[in-house]
């Protein structure tokens, strides 16, 4: 159920009446197919989108709620976030960035643009490591979505570096490289819910790879555990709610 205001919904309707720009949009661009929303999902109002499923990645125009302002999320496998370069209050403001940059944002989503990558982490030599090009593709039933020598820019300084997923059990473990904290660390999702763990922090490569010869497949091993125990759980709930369903269907009703 939405949690916006109404009066923000109005707002936000009021503003979107009439908005040629979405008529001027192409109905597919570099890959991505559009689809409007118009739609309140919780704590945002949800405008257009460009999704590609192929590629697992999209982009979303929405209004937030809790800030009172227009942004921009994208999502790379199952990591989102927003694009702090679209956030603005002025819906006529959020127009021109949309005009000035939402194509070359769909573009680097599509294709790997090598001038995203900070020289620090050129330095690092994140792009030519080795080991990281040694990747296997599969991994304990996890596939090799993102590699180092293609890493994604996104908030904060940091940038992703490997990215092994399962969608179909909505589940990752993500390595990064942080350049303000020049460090290497990892995180899990288990159904799309993050699960922190300290065990590949790292300040260098040589480091991170050691750490990942050691843990990278027990931990993907314990991620699929868990989340395949959840997935579990979720189908006996679901069958147990079909069977209370059933039985209250079939017994008999009461006479007036």
């Amino acid at each position: 159920m939405s949690i916006l205001k109404d009066e923000t919904i109005a707002k936000v309707e009021q503003e979107l009446d009439g908005w040629e720009y979405l008529s001027e949009l192409p109905e597919t661009w570099h890959g991505f197919t559009k689809r409007l929303i118009h739609k309140p999902i919780e704590d945002c109002y949800d405008i257009f989108a460009y999704e590609s499923a192929a590629l697992h990645k999209s982009a979303t125009a929405y209004f937030h709620e809790e800030t009172h302002e227009y942004k921009l999320r994208i999502k790379i496998g199952l990591i989102e976030l927003c694009r702090i370069e679209f956030i603005t209050a002025d819906f006529s403001v959020f127009e021109h960035l949309l005009r000035a940059q939402l194509e070359q944002l769909l573009c680097d989503l599509a294709v790997f643009n090598p001038k995203s990558i900070s020289s620090i982490v050129r330095d690092k030599e994140v792009l030519t490591w080795e080991a990281g090009r040694e990747l296997p593709e599969e991994l304990a039933g996890f596939t090799l979505f993102i590699r180092p020598e293609y890493p994604f820019k996104i908030n904060n300084g940091s940038y992703i570096i490997i990215d092994y997923v399962d969608f179909s059990l909505e589940s990752n473990v993500t390595f990064y490289y942080n350049i303000y904290r020049d460090e290497f660390f990892s995180e899990a999702r288990i159904w799309n819910i993050p699960d922190v763990n300290y065990d590949f922090d790292s300040n260098t490569l040589p480091e991170l790879e050691e750490k990942m010869q050691r843990y990278l497949v027990p931990r993907l091993q314990e991620v699929r555990r868990r989340a395949e125990k959840e997935a579990a759980e979720r189908a006996a709930r679901e069958a147990r709610r079909q069977t209370e369903a059933k039985q209250e269907e079939a017994e008999p009703q009461e006479e007036v």
